[in-house]
């Protein structure tokens, strides 16, 4: 069996990002840091030693057959697990430097998380950061197809190693002078003649919205659709509709939040790893992070 380690793995990885490139050799190549030929050797030698056939040749593109992609979908986390493990021990004999790549979400692009990241840089000079922002689904993907280390998830991916950092209520945002702001809290049903101001359907918190207005009897109408939470606020402070969103710390002007009353209106927050063994670095930077109060 040594040469399925020794022989094969490479080839291996070049079918797995091949896989997540969808078939584009070129892409895949240049993350491989190799040539385009030596790329579509290794996925012909796989294809040799294998006897079955990996792929289809479709103008500059190939398209992969049902068993490359079975099996690039089944050695996918076990090549990452095999790769960090080897950077861990490469790294071990100087801890204070290494990269980590880390996202975080389009809607943290101020406060907590930027500042965890300015003080983690301060205390550790030799570690690289390079950053992402970009919504859940993106970052979760980016994980477990190894293009991050580490990333902060709302909500945390059920099979990705994640540890839960906090709970995120989400309450309505209401325009001031609207006629419920009087009230302590509201129920979803209270909305049901209201135009909403959502973020865009691939979003986890759109997703939510429609389905607690679901669940209160009625299906929301999203008026206008905008990624960014600040952008909502100034929508609906502008009188344009209601929105769920999470609380914030601070007041904001022309908007009254209340509280959402019935059910459980909250998400998770979770530090996600794309896999079970970290490099040096990435640990250092998951121990920080949990090791703070996080908001």
């Amino acid at each position: 069996m040594d040469e399925w380690v020794t022989e094969l793995a490479p080839q291996l990885r070049a079918l797995v990002e091949l896989a997540a490139h969808e078939g584009h050799v070129t892409g895949s190549a240049s993350t491989l840091g190799i040539p385009q030929s030596s790329m579509s050797r290794r996925i012909h030698a796989l294809e040799k030693a294998l006897h079955v056939p990996l792929v289809v040749r479709d103008g500059r593109t190939v398209r992969l057959t049902p068993s490359a992609i079975a099996l690039a979908d089944s050695v996918r986390t076990p090549l990452r697990e095999v790769e960090a493990a080897l950077t861990q021990i490469a790294d071990a004999a100087d801890p204070d430097h290494g990269t980590v790549r880390f996202g975080f979400p389009l809607t943290m692009g101020s406060g907590p998380v930027t500042d965890l990241l300015v003080d983690f840089s301060r205390r550790h000079p030799g570690i690289h950061l390079q950053l992402k922002q970009a919504h859940g689904a993106e970052l979760s993907d980016d994980l477990r197809h190894g293009r991050l280390d580490l990333a902060i998830t709302i909500p945390p991916p059920p099979d990705l190693p994640h540890r839960v950092l906090a709970t995120q209520e989400i309450c309505a945002a209401l325009p001031e002078g609207h006629a419920l702001t009087g009230r302590p809290s509201i129920r979803l049903s209270e909305l049901a003649d209201e135009r909403f101001v959502a973020n865009p359907p691939s979003y986890h918190l759109r997703q939510v919205t429609e389905e607690w207005c679901t669940t209160a009897g009625f299906v929301p109408e999203i008026g206008i659709e905008i990624t960014q939470f600040s952008t909502i606020r100034d929508f609906v402070r502008k009188g344009l509709g209601v929105a769920l969103l999470p609380r914030t710390a601070d007041r904001v002007r022309g908007i009254v939040e209340k509280p959402i009353a019935g059910g459980d209106h909250t998400r998770q927050i979770a530090l996600t790893s794309a896999t079970t063994t970290q490099s040096p670095a990435t640990h250092r930077l998951s121990t920080f992070i949990v090791g703070h109060r996080f908001q």
